[in-house]
């Protein structure tokens, strides 16, 4: 906070993570030539302002990303990056709008929203493979005079693991097993080894890969090892990614709505993938990936 306490030191620091090898217009994705304006107020030139050389158009850093059209200072923004990915668990929008002097609890939520959606991998690259675990979870209230087991008023999240490797999770109202299938077949290579509970949603869809191996958790089996193959059969990886989520969303915002679960559910992912890294380093590509991402308060009505 001290290193970036004005816009001045934020911004320069948004632009060498945007534009390592200089300005970029955002425009027309023009390199060459783009040039600053002086700042001044009576003609409407804003500081960090810059115009394009091909199609000469004016942009600033946070044209084309989260960041675009925003009020809060660029300082309170890197601030604020850097809080929530630097969090083992989540932050709160009461406690981001406290400790940087946000003027609304409705502003430090849509900021916080807005983060989440720069860190959401919205085209992951390559399939997992080797050692993949599947399993889905619930989430939501209890319901009045039901059961533990009742799941009609929660969300699900399914979530495939690679060991030693990433998580993509998903959010849904319901799934069955076309569901499961379609999203094994986006996200799975075929010669993997597919490991999950002894839930029936699996079953077809297990066939397509080159092994499917199931624990029995209604028999108190949780894992085995498979001399054959000289593998172990387990969903210890993910049951401990969704234990660790759980904390995450009821130890710090008790109830959360499934419209925003999966951005969420987003950062998440997010922080597991880059478990390996530095708080700065999982800043710095959190920040990178605001890059064409706009998120609004309503979605634009269609002409």
């Amino acid at each position: 906070m001290r290193r970036f306490s004005t816009e001045e030191t934020a911004r320069s620091y948004f632009e060498r993570i945007r534009w390592p090898d200089g300005p970029v217009c955002p425009h027309c994705g023009n390199t060459e030539k783009n040039y600053a304006r002086t700042a001044n107020k009576k003609a409407g030139i804003r500081e960090g302002m810059y115009t394009c050389k091909e199609c000469r158009d004016t942009f600033t850093v946070t044209v084309g990303t989260v960041m675009e059209r925003s009020h809060i200072p660029l300082n309170k923004w890197l601030i604020a990056f850097y809080m929530m990915c630097a969090s083992k668990t989540q932050i709160s929008a009461l406690q981001l709008q406290r400790q940087l002097e946000i003027g609304s609890y409705r502003t430090a939520l849509f900021l916080c929203a807005r983060i989440r959606f720069a860190l959401k991998d919205i085209s992951p690259s390559g399939k997992l493979g080797g050692e993949v675990e599947a399993d889905e979870t619930y989430v939501g209230g209890k319901a009045r005079g039901k059961g533990r087991g009742y799941t009609k008023n929660k969300t699900v999240i399914v979530s495939l693991v690679q060991r030693d490797g990433d998580v993509r999770s998903h959010v849904a109202e319901r799934v069955n097993g076309a569901s499961i299938e379609r999203l094994l077949r986006k996200h799975v290579e075929e010669g993997a080894h597919l490991n999950t509970d002894e839930s029936p949603l699996y079953k077809k869809a297990g066939k397509r890969f080159a092994s499917h191996e199931r624990v029995n958790h209604s028999q108190e089996e949780y894992a085995y090892y498979d001399y054959r193959t000289g593998r172990t059969v387990t969903t210890n990886t993910v049951e401990g990614f969704f234990g660790n989520a759980k904390r995450s969303l009821d130890g710090t915002h008790h109830n959360v709505s499934p419209q925003h679960l999966h951005l969420y559910a987003a950062e998440i992912d997010f922080k597991y993938n880059t478990r390996k890294v530095t708080d700065g380093e999982r800043t710095a590509k959190g920040i990178r990936g605001m890059e064409g991402k706009r998120l609004m308060y309503r979605a634009k009505k269609p002409a």
